[in-house]
C-alpha cells in the first residue's frame, strides 16, 4: 500500500459557541475571542464552575423545515446546519460517490430531549413519552 494518498476536503461546516456557522467561528478564532461565558441555559448558582461555551443565538430555519426544527433536539440542528454549510457550492452530480466520505462528530446527541422525555414519564407514565423520542435526539 502506498505511503502517500490524496485527499480532497471539499467542504467544511461548524456550529460552535465561537460562531454558528464556519466564517464567524474561524473570524472568532483569529481575532482570539472567548467563546467561554457564564452559563445561562439554566442556573449556574449552585455548582463552583459557573460557565461554559455555550451555542448562543442559533437559527434552524435556513437548514430546517421549521416543523421539523420544532420536533429535533438542537443537536440535530446543529448537524443540519454543518451540513449544510458542507454541501455549499458542492456539485455532487460531478462526483464518484464510491470515493466520497462523511464525518460527523458527536459526543452524545440530544441530552435535553432525554431529560424531557425521563421527566414525562416520571411525571406523566411511560404513554406520554415521544414514539419519535429516538429519532428527536440522535443526530445522525
Amino acid at each position: 500500500m502506498s505511503k502517500e494518498k490524496r485527499i480532497v476536503i471539499t467542504g467544511v461546516g461548524l456550529v460552535t459557541a465561537a460562531g454558528t456557522n464556519t466564517a464567524d467561528t474561524w473570524q472568532s478564532v483569529l481575532d482570539g475571542r472567548s467563546a467561554v461565558s457564564r452559563v445561562s441555559g439554566f442556573d449556574p448558582e449552585p455548582f463552583d464552575s459557573q460557565i461554559a461555551s455555550e451555542i448562543k443565538d442559533f437559527d434552524p430555519s435556513p437548514f430546517m423545515d421549521p416543523r421539523d426544527a420544532r420536533r429535533a433536539d438542537q443537536v440535530v440542528q446543529f448537524a443540519a446546519s454543518a451540513t449544510s454549510q458542507c454541501l455549499e457550492g458542492v456539485d455532487l452530480d460531478s462526483l464518484d460517490r464510491n470515493r466520497i466520505g462523511v464525518v460527523i462528530g458527536s459526543g452524545v446527541g440530544g441530552i435535553s430531549t432525554f431529560e424531557k422525555q425521563h421527566q414525562l414519564k416520571l411525571n406523566r407514565g411511560p404513554g406520554r413519552v415521544s414514539p419519535f423520542f429516538i429519532p428527536y435526539l440522535i443526530p445522525d
